[in-house]
């Protein structure tokens, strides 16, 4: 399907087999006839929202029987979801990043337009991946509205994960308001915001998943140990990893300088191994770690990490921390216009205040991520103090089984699909 090409869906095709239809009588019948599962797609455009989908998938198949399909990487797929294509591997960020793929991700679109007419599920969720979603749902639902209005079909569409209108771009709110009849929030101030601006739109606050997934596994320790191991989390993306491993590898020779420690690169794979073992010559007692964030974070004694959700896991052991971020020049001085909250990392938004030191751009120096990173693991009472900060700011973030009381918010849907 090409934009500027779209074409009305095929109809229908019904068989005339020439007789009349009997009429049944009302007793029980011996071999019920078994409901039809529901179809769900679902939509993941990165490995954060690969790993939600897969959770909801999971919990979705235990409350009902559903058929998923759709796109996402590869823990859909072993969660059972007819994949069309792995969407993750193409994870960009910032924005020159995206103009430079434009073309891919409109292809997608189109690509995904034409899956959801082909297969017609009974609800679409679209995970995260905010800006592409909404485009995504703004088109569909352009197209339903000239094309398949006759048809009968009309899908129930979820967002799970709200965008950041809160942060930048508040006009965006009535656009999802719009299209989409389900908002799953993971944050708790997230459902106050929006039903304070548009009180008709549905939204849910179900928890954030990262809580079950941390359940009963925090690490306990109240200082830093001697040595210390200073974890190091420079990205999930190549991109990210080229403009964040210069700066971290200059930081921990300057931490080595300055005190005894162990050093431990987390990195989402093997692939980007090369590029990290090149950079991180030099950086005595070193080691890459690829995947499993937990076992690191368990062990850790400091993080030095990028903004993101890695911070909200970090929170989420009591690890005290140093968050920085760096982007192409052009993204950040539109972001800096756009972006309306005074923090980027989810912890000092949470608490409304800078529990990690907060390096962002040009302030994100190798001399200024090893000062404070040294200063946290010198000073046992900060340490201390901003390990308790962070167990009072993560018991707002809801009780674990966030993923199975998305899944209940989604049957809710079906059912009123089958009970208008």
């Amino acid at each position: 399907m090409r934009a500027g090409k779209t074409h009305a869906p095929r109809q229908w095709s019904h068989r005339q087999t020439g007789t009349r239809p009997c009429l049944r009588d009302h007793r029980a019948d011996p071999h019920p006839k078994r409901m039809k599962p529901k179809r769900i797609m679902l939509i993941a455009g990165e490995p954060s929202g690969d790993l939600l989908a897969a959770e909801l998938v999971t919990e979705l198949k235990k409350q009902s029987e559903v058929d998923c399909f759709g796109v996402g990487g590869p823990r859909m797929k072993t969660a059972g979801v007819d994949l069309s294509f792995d969407m993750t591997a193409h994870a960009v960020i910032g924005l020159c990043e995206v103009i430079k793929r434009y073309f891919t991700f409109r292809r997608f679109l189109y690509q995904l337009l034409e899956l959801a007419v082909e297969r017609r599920p009974d609800v679409i969720i679209c995970v995260d991946f905010g800006g592409f979603n909404s485009r995504l749902i703004a088109t569909f639902r352009d197209y339903q509205r000239h094309y398949l209005s006759h048809t009968g079909w009309n899908p129930k569409i979820v967002q799970y994960v709200s965008p950041q209108v809160w942060a930048s771009r508040p006009g965006r709110a009535n656009k999802m308001a719009r299209d989409f009849d389900l908002l799953l929030s993971i944050l708790p101030f997230e459902r106050e915001w929006w039903n304070e601006r548009l009180p008709g739109f549905h939204v849910e606050f179900v928890g954030h998943p990262i809580v079950g997934r941390h359940a009963g596994k925090r690490r306990t320790a109240k200082k830093p140990n001697n040595p210390p191991l200073v974890a190091i989390m420079p990205g999930s993306r190549r991109g990210e990893l080229a403009k964040h491993l210069p700066v971290v590898v200059d930081a921990a020779r300057s931490i080595a300088s300055a005190t005894p420690a162990a050093f431990r690169i987390l990195l989402p794979n093997d692939e980007m191994h090369e590029l990290a073992t090149r950079a991180v010559q030099g950086i005595p007692n070193c080691t890459i770690q690829h995947g499993n964030p937990e076992s690191l974070l368990v062990k850790a004694d400091v993080a030095l990490t990028k903004t993101g959700t890695i911070t909200l896991e970090c929170a989420m052991h009591r690890l005290p921390a140093v968050a920085f971020y760096k982007t192409s020049p052009l993204t950040y001085q539109i972001g800096k216009r756009l972006v309306k909250v005074p923090y980027l990392s989810m912890p000092n938004l949470l608490a409304k205040q800078a529990v990690y030191p907060e390096f962002v751009q040009d302030d994100a120096t190798p001399e200024n991520l090893a000062n404070a990173v040294i200063d946290l693991l010198q000073d046992e009472d900060r340490y201390a103090g901003v390990s308790l900060q962070l167990e009072e700011l993560t018991r707002n973030l809801g009780k674990p089984g966030a993923p199975a009381r998305a899944a209940q918010e989604v049957m809710r849907l079906c059912t009123a699909l089958e009970h208008p």
